[in-house]
């Protein structure tokens, strides 16, 4: 019998007696559908733009004080509280004010407030928020702020307070330091601290006054941690923190552990 194929052949295979037995096997009863009970249904509320402003929100305040202004400015974030009393409850950023005496940057700054409160609302993944501010450069220069820490504008300023509150509802997290790293620094750090007390010795063997300015060196406190540097340092790439420091010709960082020779 001779069978017209009007298709184009896309594939083939060689039917076995085993397949022709099987399709002429009675099919088998299909599995009867479960019908959900609504206990099952997920009712876990999402951050979404379309939910309604609560009369009451949590809100945390931070106060910068940068050189680029002549006053303080203080940013609020304010956090909705989604399935509160439950397993699922967590908060969500929701606004943000920035309010600050000098009218300066008063336009920007309104801008800023509503684009930023508009993607908090939005929902999702806000996280991106921080790099796109920190990556933020003035053209005029950064500064330091209290600490070392460096900052490359005011709207990275801002991006780093964002991220902190970020981390203190649990949006984002700091990543772990290994005990090898941690060790790591804390040895460099002696090193360091030693070959500085060597040639403290030095100095005051030779002269009484360079002892006496040499026996009160000036360290640079790291805000939070408590940890200091020594007044030479340099700025680090890495975590841009003033905590670099020449360790035996290599650039060693007492902060991060970064470490780069030649």
């Amino acid at each position: 019998m001779t069978v017209r194929i009007d298709k184009k052949i896309k594939s083939y295979a060689v039917v076995t007696p085993e397949d022709k037995a099987k399709q002429s096997a009675p099919a088998a009863p299909a599995a009867p559908v479960i019908a959900l009970a609504d206990d099952a249904i997920d009712n876990v509320i999402q951050m979404h733009e379309r939910i309604e402003r609560p009369e009451v929100l949590i809100g945390s305040t931070y106060k910068i004080k940068s050189p680029l202004v002549e006053h303080a400015m203080y940013v609020t974030i304010n956090d909705i509280v989604l399935n509160a009393d439950t397993e699922h409850e967590h908060r969500r950023p929701f606004e943000v004010f920035i309010n600050c005496k000098s009218m300066e940057h008063f336009q920007w700054i309104v801008a800023l407030t509503r684009i930023m409160s508009a993607v908090f609302r939005k929902g999702g993944d806000v996280a991106f928020l921080v790099e796109e501010m920190k990556a933020v450069f003035d053209p005029r220069g950064g500064y330091f702020k209290a600490g070392g820490v460096y900052m490359p504008s005011l709207v990275a300023e801002l991006g780093s307070i964002v991220e902190d509150h970020l981390k203190s509802i649990g949006m984002l997290h700091d990543p772990e330091m290994s005990e090898h790293q941690r060790a790591l620094i804390a040895e460099k750090r002696r090193a360091y601290e030693q070959s500085q007390k060597k040639n403290t010795d030095v100095l005051s063997a030779s002269s009484d006054i360079i002892s006496s300015a040499a026996s009160h060196p000036e360290d640079i406190e790291v805000t939070g941690d408590g940890a200091t540097f020594p007044p030479s340092a340099s700025m680090c790439h890495k975590c841009s923190t003033k905590a670099l420091v020449i360790m035996d010709g290599c650039a060693t960082c007492l902060n991060c552990g970064y470490s780069k020779c030649g």
